[in-house]
């Protein structure tokens, strides 16, 4: 059974940083692309940034430059997000999945996401 833990989360103030960690199971990880996505309220789930499974990155152009996606094939089945200069627009319940091209999601199965609120 595939599933995504996510957690991190909180309240941050603006201009801060946090660091977001998913844990995957049922997956054989080391193979996959991973992803970081995010729903902020009323909003549609946008991508933020992938991982490839040598480590190649991709970002968003809303958060390229402030946010880094890195993983741990080795000892974890574990991807982390971390995220500074935080802003009022980074609110939002975060999620991980693994990704295809263009950065769509593989699976169906979603985790409870981790929420982040950027507010002072």
């Amino acid at each position: 059974q595939v599933q995504f833990v996510e957690s991190g989360g909180g309240l941050v103030q603006p201009g801060g940083s946090l660091g977001l960690s998913c844990v995957a199971s049922g997956i054989t990880f080391s193979s996959y692309t991973m992803a970081w996505y995010r729903q902020a309220p009323g909003k549609q789930r946008e991508l933020v940034a992938t991982i490839t499974t040598v480590g190649n990155t991709n970002y968003a152009d809303s958060v390229k430059g402030r946010f880094t996606i890195s993983r741990d094939n080795a000892k974890t089945t574990r991807v982390y997000l971390h995220r500074n200069s935080l802003t009022p627009e980074d609110t939002a319940v975060y999620y991980c999945n693994a990704a295809i091209g263009g950065g769509a999601p593989v699976f169906l199965s979603w985790g409870q996401g981790t929420k982040v609120t950027v507010s002072s």
